[in-house]
């Protein structure tokens, strides 16, 4: 680790504690060299997951991504934190079930779920997209499924 005022890299830990949600540990250092404290966050890196697209291109996940999607279908309907909270139950879904690879198509369908629950509007939105509605009539079909 270096020192943000000396660039060194002789330090020592003062204190460590992990993060309330498990995720890492924050430390406090001191640098030997000049004194300065700083502190540290460590966290575990996950292994990439990879997404299969539909035309079978690889790409690795991205939250952000899912963030987006969520997003536009959400727009004027949910707050940012209950987006962030359906992108982050998603993303822990998918980790904890897919070890190296998932299907676009099970991502698709899980924000779909979500959604349903969540905001019938959004959930609209969100099939229109992913589902390629042609016209009105799958929109109809699409709201009269709601209904069951």
């Amino acid at each position: 680790m270096r020192c943000p005022r000396c660039n060194c890299e002789n330090d020592k830990v003062i204190d460590s504690r992990s993060i309330q949600d498990g995720s890492g540990v924050r430390r406090r250092r001191e640098c030997l060299t000049c004194g300065a404290r700083f502190s540290t966050l460590e966290s575990i890196i996950p292994e990439e997951l990879k997404v299969i697209k539909r035309d079978n291109r690889k790409e690795d996940f991205s939250r952000e991504k899912l963030f987006g999607g969520l997003s536009n279908a959400c727009y004027k309907r949910l707050s940012i934190e209950q987006i962030n909270l359906v992108c982050d139950d998603i993303t822990q879904s998918l980790l904890k079930d897919f070890e190296r690879e998932v299907e676009s198509s099970e991502i698709g369908e899980r924000v779909m779920q979500a959604l349903r629950k969540l905001d019938q509007v959004a959930y609209v939105r969100f099939a229109s997209v992913y589902r390629q509605f042609q016209d009105a009539k799958d929109f109809i079909s699409e709201v009269k499924g709601l209904k069951r």
